[in-house]
């Protein structure tokens, strides 16, 4: 892997206008405040309402329009999504960049050994599918278009999707069954959306993947956690790699693994080495037919 030791760029979120999902708590709140320290306007969205009001009445400041707004937002429901987008573009005017941030950890075990004849007909919940995969998906397909949406003045603005993913994206996290597939998924949309959106609309698409992170949904793992001196992430290490990534306008279908505070992205040496893990006669043919493919701006449409 290779370490993005790029710092923010100067000037790069200043009078930007993000969307984000998942802003209430943890790294989406961090990153609120981050983004905002640096000149940003931030629309975001969350369940937990009096966390979000709380903290955009903290950091909104005295501007007009505010440097912050709050909308409670379920993304697993398509039309609470267009609330959250329409209510960014009605206060500001345009959408620069847009995060898929919200996230929720297991419940419960589906692949439970105590299960019997009985109790599997009773079929498992899809939330966290729901939550961390399809809210990722409803962001891209809305932001998608109304990042488009900028007024005629704006000349070749620098667009992004920036898509909240996991270490569990590409490596095993025993008992995690459901939400580790969710987090595949992620990564499986932005890779193929990584050629196919910014020839057809203009905008990059990038993904964060982190691994243990200081927030609520690891209290279950972190004693043990700390007592073998791993490295962990504050929540504002992550939001500094989210505001670096999409302030970097050379940046479209990476992945940022964090750890602890550090980013190292992961697709170049994937593809770099695939001959070597996959072999030189299916890897020559594989590029072939990766071609044929090209950006797929059509062929899914025959």
């Amino acid at each position: 892997m290779s370490q993005y030791t790029k710092d923010l760029i100067p000037g790069s979120l200043k009078d930007k206008v993000i969307v984000l999902t998942g802003g209430a708590n943890g790294i989406g709140a961090a990153f609120v405040e981050h983004a905002i320290s640096h000149g940003a306007f931030v629309c975001f969205g969350d369940l937990a309402t009096e966390a979000g009001e709380a903290l955009a009445k903290k950091v909104a400041g005295n501007s007009s329009p505010p440097r912050a707004v709050f909308v409670r937002t379920d993304v697993t429901s398509y039309d609470s999504v267009l609330a959250l987008f329409d209510k960014a573009l009605e206060t500001y005017g345009r959408i620069d960049h847009a995060i898929a941030g919200a996230g929720i950890t297991e419940l419960g075990n589906v692949f439970d050994p105590a299960l019997d004849m009985q109790s599997i007909r009773q079929p498992p919940t899809t939330k966290v599918l729901d939550v961390n995969l399809l809210g990722c998906i409803y962001v891209s397909r809305i932001a998608s278009v109304y990042l488009r949406q900028n007024p005629p003045s704006t000349s070749t603005p620098d667009r992004s999707i920036l898509l909240i993913a996991s270490v569990a994206a590409f490596k095993e996290s025993p008992g995690l069954f459901i939400y580790q597939a969710a987090k595949h998924g992620v990564l499986g949309l932005m890779r193929s959306l990584r050629l196919y959106s910014p020839t057809a609309h203009g905008i990059r698409v990038n993904c964060i993947c982190p691994w243990m992170t200081k927030t609520a949904m690891v209290k279950g793992v972190q004693d043990s956690w700390f007592e073998a001196g791993l490295p962990v992430n504050e929540p504002i290490d992550v939001a500094k790699v989210m505001g670096r990534v999409i302030g970097d306008g050379e940046l479209n279908g990476t992945s940022m693994y964090v750890e602890g505070g550090r980013a190292w992205e992961i697709e170049a040496n994937i593809d770099r080495l695939e001959r070597q893990w996959l072999g030189d006669e299916p890897s020559r043919s594989l590029e072939k037919g990766q071609a044929v493919l090209g950006s797929g701006m059509g062929w899914t449409s025959k």
